[in-house]
């Protein structure tokens, strides 16, 4: 796998999501690169060099890849996606550009206990698309949020951690660091070192997560696919609000749940940060082919 998907610095992902603010305020064809790259203190190249560096795709390229048309091609194939049987693990070559993820339900009675009993650990550690903040228990990853400069690391815990608020919270942030590794490094993904993760909520909502795991990278389903799929088709409503609680992002990936039209619609961790994880995906398909 390519080198430039390594974990990189916090501080390169403030500067790619002011990059990627103007790009999704101006698009792909109209935007002055040299000016505001100059805006930036830095050279056109230099901003270049750093959207490769992160994604492994120049300014341009990335934009492209988050575009409503592509969003749009996308969802041509996905119905025969989501028809598919649930992939995780069974190939390196159909999940090469993916996580590969093993997960189990924790009992109805423990989330509706609030996570009574439960010891959980929490920190926080760089990913690429800024501080992730990370809850666990011993069977694995049970939150992945991100923090910023308009979320605090302490504010993205509470936000994590209120959803057990029974639970036993201990930060540990040597602990949290490989998971984060882990789940962001293409290098560390693999089907004999699943990354591991802890569904908790209502019956709905784990359906919903668990129809999310079988979208691949470099697809995108609606609520109304995600809705049909699991015997609802009337219920994209309340499929929304499920995707909106989705408490494990990145790894359960809401971020490729798109509206009808394929515009790229809400994310509870800001949608400049879901436009940045569509394209740093787009850069690892690049990367992999």
């Amino acid at each position: 796998m390519n080198h430039i998907f390594s974990m990189t610095p916090a501080t390169d992902y403030d500067t790619i999501q002011a990059a990627i603010r103007y790009l999704s305020e101006t698009g792909p064809d109209v935007a002055d690169l040299p000016r505001f790259a100059r805006a930036l203190g830095l050279t056109e190249r230099q901003l270049t060099e750093l959207f490769r560096r992160w994604c492994g795709l120049s300014p341009k390229s990335f934009a492209q890849a988050v575009a409503l048309d592509h969003a749009k091609s996308l969802l041509r194939n996905q119905e025969s996606v989501l028809a598919t049987t649930y992939q995780v693990g069974l190939s390196s070559t159909s999940r090469l550009h993916d996580l590969f993820v093993t997960y189990e339900a924790m009992p109805p009675g423990v989330f509706r206990a609030g996570g009574a009993g439960l010891d959980m650990i929490w920190g926080a550690a760089p990913s690429p698309f800024g501080l992730a903040v990370v809850t666990a228990t011993d069977y694995g990853m049970s939150g992945l949020g991100f923090a910023d400069e308009s979320t605090t690391v302490s504010q993205a815990f509470e936000d994590l951690a209120n959803r057990w608020p029974n639970a036993r919270f201990i930060r540990d942030d040597a602990r949290v660091a490989p998971m984060v590794a882990q789940a962001f490094d293409p290098a560390h993904w693999s089907p004999d070192r699943p990354v591991r993760v802890v569904l908790i909520g209502t019956d709905f909502e784990v359906q919903v997560w668990e129809t999310l795991l079988k979208i691949p990278v470099g697809r995108a389903a609606t609520y109304q696919n995600v809705a049909s799929h699991i015997g609802r088709p009337t219920a994209a409503r309340a499929v929304g609000a499920a995707v909106g609680k989705n408490p494990i992002s990145f790894v359960v990936p809401c971020h490729r749940v798109v509206g009808t039209s394929g515009a790229l619609t809400g994310y509870h961790w800001g949608l400049p940060r879901k436009r940045a994880i569509l394209g740093w995906e787009a850069g690892v398909i690049s990367a992999a082919h």
